[in-house]
C-alpha cells in the first residue's frame, strides 16, 4: 500500500470516530465567549448551506464581502479588518466546515466541497454575489471557489497563501515542516492533545514577522475551539486534502480568471511569489507585499491591509 493511500485511509478511520453530522450544541463551548468575541454591532448567523450549517459573523452595510480564515484560526481573524471596513461594506466571515461554531463532519475538507459551502453561503446571506477575500487556507478555497463559481465572485483577494499544487513540505529543501506533518494520520491528534494552545501558538508565532500582532487574547480563541472534540482533526483535514486540491488546481489547466484578483504577500512570508503563480492565471492582477509583515498580513499591517483592500474592492 502506497503512502498516500495509507495515509487517506488511516486518517478517514480516524475521523469516522466522530459523528457524521455532530450536532452544533457539542462544538459551541461557551456562548458568553462567544457573545464577548463579536466586533461592536456584529451579529452571529448560523446559515444551511450546501447540505450543513455554516456558522458566520456579519458587520455593516454595503456591498457584501466573504472573509475566509486559514488555519489555526477562526472567522475572529478577520475582527479588525471587519471594524475598519464595516463602515463601506457587509462583511460577512464564515467560519469554514469544522471549524468554530460551524458544523464538524468526517470529510468535505478538500477546497472543492470548501468551495461549494461558500457558494452557498453567498447565495443563502450575500444575495448570490460577493467579493472574496481568502488568508492561507482560505485562499484557497477563495481559489477553488473564482474558478469553480465564478458567478458568485465579484473581486478576488488572495492573502498569503499558495495556489493548491505548489506548495512544498520538503524541509531539507526550504519547505515547510508541518505539512507533512498535518497530514499524518493520527499522529497530530495524538501528539497535540491537551497542549493545542501550545502548539497554536507556537506556530503563529513562528510565522508572524510582528511577534505581538495576533494577541494572547486572540489564541486564546482559537484553541478553545480546536481544542473541543474534533477541532483538531477538522483543521488537519484541511491539509490532508492537499493532494486533492493540487489535482483540482491542475484540472483548469490554462484557463484564466476574469474578475479582477489581488494578491498581498507578507515580505518575511510568502513575499511576492503568490503574485508570480497567480500571474499566468489572472487576467485582471494587482499584486502587493506587506514589507513590515510575515503570514499574518490583516493583523500584522492592518492600515496598510485595509486601505488595499478597501481601495480595491471599491474600484
Amino acid at each position: 500500500m502506497n503512502l498516500r493511500r495509507r495515509t487517506l485511509l488511516l486518517g478517514a478511520m480516524a475521523g469516522s470516530l466522530l459523528p457524521r453530522r455532530q450536532a452544533l450544541g457539542e462544538i459551541a463551548p461557551d456562548r458568553e465567549a462567544d457573545a464577548a468575541s463579536l466586533p461592536p454591532g456584529g451579529r452571529h448567523r448560523f446559515i444551511e448551506a450546501n447540505g450543513i450549517r455554516l456558522h458566520a459573523v456579519t458587520l455593516g452595510k454595503g456591498p457584501p464581502v466573504v472573509l475566509l480564515h486559514g488555519w489555526p484560526q477562526t472567522w475572529f481573524a478577520w475582527r479588525d479588518t471587519m471594524e475598519r471596513l464595516s463602515g463601506s461594506f457587509t462583511l460577512i466571515a464564515p467560519d469554514l466546515r469544522g471549524i468554530g461554531l460551524s458544523e464538524r463532519t468526517v470529510a468535505g475538507y478538500d477546497k472543492r466541497t470548501l468551495a461549494a459551502d461558500i457558494a452557498a453561503l453567498i447565495v443563502e446571506a450575500a444575495g448570490g454575489r460577493a467579493h472574496v477575500v481568502g488568508h492561507d487556507m482560505g485562499g484557497k478555497v477563495a481559489f477553488a471557489l473564482a474558478y469553480l463559481h465564478p458567478e458568485r465572485v465579484d473581486r478576488l483577494v488572495m492573502v498569503d497563501c499558495a495556489v493548491p499544487g505548489t506548495e512544498s513540505g520538503d524541509a531539507l529543501r526550504g519547505g515547510a515542516w508541518h505539512y507533512g506533518f498535518h497530514r499524518a494520520p493520527g499522529f497530530p491528534e495524538m501528539l497535540t492533545r491537551g497542549r493545542e494552545r501550545d502548539y497554536i501558538r507556537a506556530q503563529i508565532r513562528a510565522w508572524s514577522h510582528r511577534q505581538d500582532a495576533v494577541t494572547e487574547a486572540a489564541i486564546t480563541e482559537y484553541a478553545r475551539h480546536y481544542a473541543t472534540p474534533g477541532g483538531m482533526t477538522a483543521g488537519f483535514n484541511l491539509y490532508r486534502a492537499l493532494p486533492d486540491d493540487a489535482a483540482l488546481a491542475a484540472s483548469f489547466g490554462r484557463r484564466r480568471l476574469d474578475m479582477p484578483v489581488l494578491t498581498i504577500g507578507g515580505r518575511h512570508s510568502i513575499g511576492d511569489r503568490l503574485a508570480a503563480a497567480m500571474r499566468p492565471r489572472a487576467t485582471r492582477l494587482e499584486s502587493l507585499v506587506a514589507e513590515g509583515s510575515g503570514h499574518f498580513v490583516a493583523e500584522e499591517e492592518p492600515a496598510f491591509f485595509c486601505e488595499h483592500v478597501g481601495r480595491f474592492l471599491s474600484a
